[in-house]
């Protein structure tokens, strides 16, 4: 049985926690936060307040972390070098360079096993859709959107204030929000090749960070992509990701992918599993995407979602930024940048 540790006991800890105590491959047997109320969260398991200690004192196979961004890359980075596999939310770094540094560790610890949580990838509607992709029965692919209208409210930065600060979140509504669906964007629409965007605060709640991105995307195969993402939305709405081939449109929907009938009217073809107690926008496969990575770990396979393929999201999300700031199409094989973020705190400067 797998020994599973859980760093960082924020909103989406309680995923996480409930999906390893579920798992019959795996015990908890620590949790680390520097908030130390929070250790009430998994009773009867070891608790500490310093991650290093923890990875000092106790024999674990493997370590999820759950700890906001500027984090991600150096507490990986700690247990990879211990020879601890590391369950990862997203994102995977603060930016596409720092991401890169992360390739280069997965690439350099090759027995160590990194699985990012973009566990939507396994959600049953993408899944039937990639299929679909893949079987060539409606055409090639020649449209792809991804449209995210949700809402914070000021008091969402003001009770963490690093998620409004570039240099802790690395950006706003596309490193926070979105970032799931460019992630799936890509992974439909395949190499990118140009991307052309704008980033922006409708809000004035005084963050460094943009609240709203959109971006328009060419992918290598000719199919075009276009991207929409703002917290300043009234409500949380559905994320809608829609794919366009030259004979069908199939789109997902409040987690229900349907497509066109010979009426034109809408038909039900997948749905997602929907995860009971829990915001709708996590669904249910961070616990199947757990499970797959445990099995990883057992049978020693490498079916899960590694760092290279969480690289393109951030790729993206940069690409836009310096679209953004100047005002000209990004050729995506010129990214990462180095060093434009010294510059980007202003926003009304772009």
């Amino acid at each position: 049985m797998l020994k599973i540790a859980v760093i960082g006991l924020g909103d989406i800890s309680s995923i996480h926690l409930s999906a390893i105590q579920a798992n019959s491959k795996a015990k908890l047997v620590a949790v680390c936060d520097i908030d130390e109320s929070r250790k009430e969260m998994a009773p009867g398991v070891s608790f500490y307040r310093d991650y290093q200690e923890m990875l000092e004192k106790q024999a674990l196979d493997c370590v999820h972390i759950c700890l906001p961004h500027y984090l991600h890359y150096p507490v990986t980075k700690a247990c990879v070098e211990k020879g601890i596999h590391v369950f990862q939310e997203k994102p995977l770094a603060l930016n596409a360079e720092e991401g890169l540094e992360l390739v280069k560790l997965e690439e350099d610890n090759q027995k160590v096993k990194i699985c990012v949580s973009f566990q939507n990838r396994l959600n049953e509607t993408v899944e039937k859709l990639q299929n679909i992709i893949d079987s060539n029965e409606f055409g090639k692919v020649i449209g792809i959107k991804g449209i995210v209208t949700w809402a914070r409210p000021k008091s969402y930065y003001d009770e963490k204030p690093w998620r409004g600060k570039l240099d802790l979140a690395g950006g706003g509504v596309m490193i926070n929000q979105s970032i799931h669906t460019l992630d799936l964007m890509q992974l439909f629409g395949g190499e990118i090749a140009t991307i052309r965007g704008t980033i922006e605060q409708l809000l004035d709640y005084g963050i460094e960070t943009e609240d709203t991105a959109a971006a328009n995307i060419l992918f290598a195969n000719g199919a075009k992509g276009f991207f929409f993402a703002t917290i300043a939305n009234g409500n949380n709405s559905s994320v809608e990701l829609q794919i366009v081939f030259e004979n069908q449109k199939f789109t997902i929907k409040d987690n229900i992918l349907t497509m066109l009938d010979e009426n034109g009217q809408k038909v039900e073809v997948e749905k997602d599993t929907k995860l009971d107690g829990s915001k709708f926008y996590y669904g249910a496969s961070h616990i199947k995407l757990i499970d797959t990575f445990y099995t990883c770990i057992l049978e020693n396979s490498q079916d899960y979602i590694h760092v290279k393929d969480a690289l393109p999201s951030l790729q993206m999300i940069d690409a836009i930024v310096q679209s953004s700031k100047s005002k000209q199409e990004i050729r995506f094989d010129d990214i990462p940048f180095s060093g434009y973020r010294k510059g980007y705190r202003n926003l009304g400067d772009m």
